[in-house]
């Protein structure tokens, strides 16, 4: 019943949405199982050694290790996830120490420490920090213990601030503080570890250790403060099934409900039970409650869409209304366009007429008084010629003066007519300037509207305006412009100004080029960059593959040493009965037999540990490339910004 009980691989069910909490089937080593005990997907956290819990009754032992390195996105809400086993402390194993045995990215090796450290003024501002900070949270200090620390002081801050960080942080007292503090450090990534040394914690408040140890805490108050913004801000990120709304569409709303969902499968499966019956109704409701709307509204839509349906088929059964007042539309439309032709034709009509009797009675007018005129003048013209008494010679020379008088009177009329054309084609082409003239005032004034040139100018042409008004109105020509003068006062000023420009573009146009030359080089080292990602996902896809050969081969041989040792077993129990049957005699067989058995678990065991380093070197190697390629990210960024 052991053996058939017994599971010697499990696989974790996979996440739908790519839930980044959820682990990744890792081997690890297997004992010889118990009845009733199965084994944990979890597994220990990222700390070593590895340790195998010691078997008990009722209990699943891990079989993989737990993947989650990422502290920020643990569910707050599952202390007890991943629990090997059930009689071991609810209180979940802590991430940050598994980085210990991790070496940091290699670019952390050639970090510099910017910070002003050893400035009074920054030291003075880091320890106020540090101090509103730790009052905050109840941890009672005083500012001269601060200002002038000792060695526990320093110690009870620090393990203060990283159980803060990491609860979970296994923490022992008893050591040496020298012992823990660097690996810690290195365990939070803390990116200037590589120069602390350990022989400044012998003296913390000495003038040469205390701007670094300063900058330690105050880098742990930093990342405190972010942690608690980060757990307080509600972002979906943080994954917690209680802060999500009835309606979601986030994908990290998914993702929780799907980790919530595995934490209480797992729970279930651990107390072995195969059933998730629970798991699968509370998830199924959840969904329902978020869907509930939405059926609701496809309901409404359904019924809606049936009755148009109806109503369609009804209106489609029937013959049309429409054709018929289409026809009807169009032969009043045609009805209605003739009659207004004819409209059109009439009244052009009745108003070419009423132009004709108008322009007619005007002339009869015209020329009614044009006759009364000249009857006047010829009674005058024969009073006069009476009362004379003129010789014929007389008259034919005042007839003669009259008509050269005539001739020039037409001359003179003639040459009136003339000028007042001339005249009235002055006036056009004046006032046609005069338009110009403003549009050109209307163009000048959007021209220092957009070029912000309205007073006040920037200096030195701070008491220079430069607007002006047209007013043609004004009879002297040279107050047509009112304003500053132009050849003494505008045009230099924006000659002046046009310089400047000049030279602010010449600079701009210099700042262009050089940033078009980083840019140029900045591609090229984007390229190259890429260059380097192909060639690392190439050694990844590589080393993936014989993470995956390995693990294979791995498990024949455990399949085949399995085999082999039930074999031996076997064996062995004929050659103890053969003993106990037979005496003493095959003694040596027995132990012969034996001696292979331990021989092939020392050779499953062994196998098995070999697998776990490959893969745990393969994962390093991943999580390097990973490192590597977020900094030259951040790089790309940090400068793209910064130009």
């Amino acid at each position: 019943m052991a053996d058939a009980r017994r599971r010697s691989t499990m696989q974790p069910a996979s996440d739908p949405h790519g839930n980044v909490r959820s682990g990744i089937p890792v081997p690890a080593t297997i004992k010889k199982p118990t009845s009733n005990m199965r084994m944990s997907l979890a597994g220990p956290a990222l700390r070593a050694p590895y340790q195998t819990p010691g078997p008990g009754p009722n209990q699943r032992q891990s079989m993989m290790r737990s993947q989650n390195a990422n502290s920020l996105l643990q569910s707050t809400t599952k202390p007890s996830y991943g629990r090997t086993p059930l009689n071991n402390s609810t209180r979940r194993g802590s991430l940050w120490a598994g980085g210990a045995n991790l070496a940091p990215p290699s670019s952390s090796q050639t970090l510099k420490d910017t910070r002003p450290l050893r400035d009074r003024h920054y030291q003075t501002k880091m320890r106020q920090e540090i101090f509103s900070y730790l009052q905050g949270e109840g941890f009672e200090i005083s500012m001269a213990s601060l200002a002038n620390i000792q060695g526990k002081d320093y110690r009870a801050i620090f393990d203060f601030l990283l159980l803060t960080l990491d609860p979970s942080h296994p923490l022992n007292h008893n050591n040496r503080f020298e012992d823990e503090f660097v690996p810690a450090l290195k365990a939070l990534r803390y990116p200037f570890a590589h120069q602390i040394d350990n022989k400044w914690l012998a003296a913390p408040a000495s003038m040469h250790s205390w701007p670094s140890l300063l900058g330690v805490l105050h880098w742990l108050v930093e990342i405190c403060k972010l942690r608690g913004e980060y757990l307080c801000s509600g972002h979906p990120t943080l994954q917690i099934p209680t802060d999500i709304p009835e309606e979601f569409d986030d994908p990290y709303d998914h993702c929780a409900l799907a980790f919530d969902y595995f934490d209480q499968a797992y729970t279930v499966w651990l107390d072995l039970i195969d059933d998730f019956v629970e798991p699968n109704q509370y998830l199924e409701d959840r969904y329902a409650r978020k869907n509930e709307r939405v059926q609701t509204d496809l309901e409404e839509q359904i019924d809606r869409l049936n009755q148009a349906k109806a109503e369609y088929t009804k209106l489609k059964s029937s013959a049309a209304p429409v054709a018929k007042l289409q026809n009807e539309n169009v032969l009043l439309t045609a009805d209605s366009e003739k009659f207004r032709k004819i409209l059109q034709q009439y009244e052009g009509r009745k108003k070419k007429l009423i132009d004709t009797i108008a322009y007619e009675k005007a002339e009869l007018a015209t020329g009614a008084a044009h006759l009364e005129q000249l009857k006047q003048e010829q009674d005058r013209l024969i009073e006069v010629v009476t009362a004379q008494n003129l010789s014929p010679e007389e008259v034919e020379r005042m007839n003669t003066d009259h008509e050269m008088l005539s001739r020039n009177l037409e001359d003179l009329k003639q040459k009136i007519a003339e000028t007042h054309k001339v005249v009235m084609t002055l006036e056009v082409n004046v006032t046609h300037r005069a338009e110009a003239a403003e549009e050109a005032l209307d163009v000048y004034t959007h021209l220092l509207s957009s070029l912000e040139l309205f007073p006040p100018l920037p200096p030195p042409f701070e008491d220079v305006d430069l607007t002006l008004e047209l007013n043609t109105a004004i009879s002297n020509p040279q107050l047509l412009l009112a304003g500053a003068d132009i050849r003494k006062v505008i045009k230099p000023t924006l000659s002046g100004v046009a310089e400047s420009k000049r030279s602010e573009r010449a600079s701009l146009e210099s700042e262009r080029i050089k940033v078009d030359n980083e840019l140029d080089q900045l591609s090229l080292d984007c390229e190259n960059v890429d260059e380097e990602i192909g060639e690392l996902e190439k050694k990844v896809m590589a080393l993936n593959e014989q993470a995956d050969d390995l693990r294979d081969a791995a498990q024949q041989e455990a399949l085949v040493a399995n085999g082999e040792a039930a074999r031996l077993e076997r064996d062995l129990a004929h050659a103890r009965t053969a003993a106990l049957a037979n005496g003493m005699g095959v003694k040596s067989r027995l132990q012969a037999l034996q001696f292979d058995y331990r021989e092939q678990i020392e050779k499953v065991s062994r196998l098995k540990e070999e697998t776990v380093r490959a893969i745990i070197k393969n994962s390093h190697d991943i999580a390097i490339f990973k490192e590597e390629i977020s900094r030259h990210l951040r790089e790309l960024r940090e400068f793209s910004e910064g130009g």
